[in-house]
């Protein structure tokens, strides 16, 4: 599969119900939607799936429903990051099992591994499926950073195929670049930098803002690819209200509500993360609106 990691992979929302159960119905109806939007592969029990607060029979429900619904139109990218190595490997195999196509791997959190530490945690889960691993750096949220040496170590075991860099930083993004394979794809975890990325050779972005603004996202990615450079620039600079505007409520809490209001009820997050307040949402309903979101308000 290495040679379809990628373009633009949404890191999708898990739709709840108003009770907080998994909503097998409106995850169907997101995965159809993104298709349909023109993106590149979907990505389940992401950061922003909320993969931190399901237990292992609902992510591997989450997975099924979503590699149904897919019905092998684009890959199927699944989170099966845990603080133990243990648990990731159980993860990982879970997922193969489920008819994943691939796996990202977050770094541990909480505890703070040494770069070797990680080296055999992520060379022990890659040993334990046949899928592609991609790694998954965002420091930001997990305390823990994979160096470009580490990423350089690892880009030589077979089938670990790329890493999701959510640094941040396009230093570091261009770096990774750098010192990898041609296989080993690089994508952007930070939404405001996927222009910057693919145009350093980034194989693409996973990206949040895809839940809502997937025919954006992949715009910008096919005018870069084009060389069409005005263009994807200009789409990845009115794509930066989007990303502003998650600071208006708790992670992942914005997109959620960002859906609700493109016509597709998401659900609410497990507590004890809450709903956007009202003047939060005005904002929110301001920036979709200047994007020509709006499809459900």
């Amino acid at each position: 599969m290495g040679s379809e990691l990628h373009g633009i992979i949404p890191a999708m929302v898990t739709p709840f119900t108003s009770e907080e159960q998994l909503n097998e119905q409106a995850l169907r109806a997101l995965v159809n939607r993104l298709i349909d939007d023109g993106v590149h592969g979907v990505f389940v029990l992401g950061s922003q799936g909320e993969y931190y607060a399901l237990d292992h029979a609902e992510k591997r429900r989450a997975i099924e429903v979503t590699v149904e619904a897919a019905g092998g139109r684009v890959p199927v990218y699944a989170g099966t990051g845990s603080t133990t190595t243990r648990d990731a490997v159980t993860l990982t195999q879970m997922a193969e099992r489920a008819g994943a196509d691939a796996v990202s791997v977050i770094t541990p959190t909480f505890i703070t591994p040494s770069q070797e530490e990680l080296y055999d945690h992520y060379r022990t889960i890659a040993g334990s499926t046949r899928l592609p691993v991609l790694l998954y750096s965002n420091p930001g949220r997990t305390g823990v950073t994979i160096s470009v040496e580490l990423a350089s170590r690892l880009a030589q075991i077979d089938n670990i195929a790329g890493i999701k860099d959510s640094s941040g930083d396009l230093s570091t993004t261009a770096a990774f670049i750098a010192a990898t394979p041609d296989r080993f794809k690089v994508f952007a975890g930070r939404d405001t930098l996927v222009f910057a990325t693919v145009l350093y050779g980034g194989a693409g972005a996973v990206a949040a803002s895809g839940n809502v603004a997937a025919r954006h996202l992949v715009r910008l990615y096919n005018a870069c690819r084009a060389g069409d450079l005005e263009l994807a620039r200009d789409t990845q600079a009115a794509l930066a209200p989007l990303r502003a505007a998650f600071s208006l409520g708790t992670f992942p809490a914005v997109i959620k509500e960002a859906l609700r209001m493109t016509g597709l009820d998401a659900g609410p997050c497990r507590r004890p993360v809450g709903p956007l307040n009202e003047q939060a949402r005005a904002q929110l309903q301001k920036v979709l609106d200047e994007l020509g979101l709006l499809r459900g308000v």
